[in-house]
C-alpha cells in the first residue's frame, strides 16, 4: 500500500508537508523537460544532468505527450472509448487525456491518479471538464489496484470499456513488486473492449547512454526505475489484441504527417485491446 498519511481537515496543507523539494522528483523534471515552470531548482539541475549524461532525453518527455494525443484520440474517433483511467498522470502540461478526449467528445469521462502532492495540488486546480464530461483527481498508487478501482467507479462506469492509460509509470515498479500481475489485475477487473496504453523507459546494449541516465537517477533521485527490455514491455499486453504496429518507440507509434520526422526514441509504447474472450495473463 502507498504510505500517503492519512488526510487533514486541510487537504491542501497535507499535500505541501508532502512535498520534497531536496531531492530532485521525476515528475518536475518531466514538466522541466517540456518547458514548463512547476519544478525547483533541485529538479533542474538534475535534469540537466541527466541531459549531459543522454542528450536526447528530453526528446522522450516530448515523444510521450504526442504518443498519448495520438493514443487517445484513436480511443475516441475509432473505438468508441469514453472512459479514461489515467494513472501517474504527472504534472498538468499542454493536452491533458481529458482535453484531447472531451475535444473530440465532449461527454468522455476522465479519472486521473497520482501520488505526487504537486501534481495533485495543481491537477485539481488544472484538470477540469467540459459541462457535458467529467474528470476526477485521486490521491493513489498504482500498486494499490483494488483501491484506485473502487474509487474510479463514483466516476465511470466499469462495465462499460475503459481505456487504462499508464504513461512512463510502471518503469517505478520493482520486479519483485509484481508489475506484470499488477497491470493484469487492472485490465481483468474490466469489460471486454477496454484498452491499455502503456509506455515505459527501455534497456539495451546499443544505448548505454540510457543506462547511465538511469543510475544516475537511482542515486540522486526520486522514485527509483526499474529499466526493461522491448521484450519485457511487450510482456505487459499479454492477453490483449495489441494493435499495429505493436510495441515499437513512441515516435513511432502512428505519427502524423508532421510527426514523421521526430526523433526515435528509446521509450517504447503500445495499444492493446481487451477482447471478447480475452484473459489476461
Amino acid at each position: 500500500m502507498t504510505d500517503n498519511p492519512a488526510c487533514t481537515d486541510d487537504p491542501a496543507a497535507t499535500l505541501r508537508r508532502r512535498i520534497d523539494t531536496l531531492r530532485p522528483h521525476t515528475a518536475r523534471i518531466w514538466n522541466y523537460w517540456l518547458g514548463g515552470g512547476d519544478y525547483y531548482e533541485v529538479d533542474r539541475v538534475a535534469g540537466d544532468r541527466i541531459r549531459e549524461l543522454h542528450p536526447a532525453i528530453g526528446d522522450y518527455a516530448r515523444a510521450d505527450r504526442l504518443f498519448l494525443g495520438r493514443a487517445v484520440r484513436h480511443l475516441v474517433a475509432d473505438a468508441g472509448i469514453r472512459q479514461f483511467l489515467d494513472i501517474g498522470t504527472g504534472l498538468p502540461t499542454a493536452d491533458n487525456t481529458h482535453e484531447v478526449a472531451q475535444r473530440l467528445a465532449p461527454d468522455a469521462r476522465v479519472v486521473y491518479v497520482d501520488n505526487d502532492p504537486l501534481v495533485l495540488a495543481h491537477a485539481r486546480a488544472l484538470l477540469t471538464s467540459t459541462p457535458e464530461g467529467r474528470t476526477d483527481h485521486l490521491d493513489d498508487d498504482l500498486r494499490n489496484v483494488e483501491s484506485i478501482l473502487e474509487r474510479a467507479a463514483a466516476t465511470l462506469d466499469l462495465t462499460r470499456p475503459v481505456a487504462v492509460l499508464l504513461l512512463g509509470v510502471v518503469i517505478f515498479l520493482r520486479d519483485d513488486e509484481d508489475p506484470y500481475g499488477v497491470v493484469r489485475r487492472l485490465m481483468e477487473a474490466l469489460p471486454s473492449g477496454s484498452h491499455l496504453v502503456l509506455s515505459h523507459t527501455i534497456t539495451s546494449p546499443a544505448l548505454p547512454e540510457v543506462d547511465a541516465a538511469v543510475h544516475f537517477w537511482n542515486e540522486h533521485g526520486t522514485p527509483e526505475l526499474t529499466q526493461r527490455t522491448p521484450e519485457d514491455v511487450a510482456r505487459f499486453f499479454d492477453g490483449l489484441e495489441l494493435l499495429e504496429p505493436g510495441v515499437v518507440p513512441c515516435s513511432r507509434w502512428r505519427p502524423g504527417r508532421a510527426e514523421t520526422a521526430e526523433p526515435e526514441v528509446a521509450l517504447y509504447g503500445g495499444v492493446g485491446r481487451k477482447g471478447e474472450k480475452a484473459r489476461v495473463r
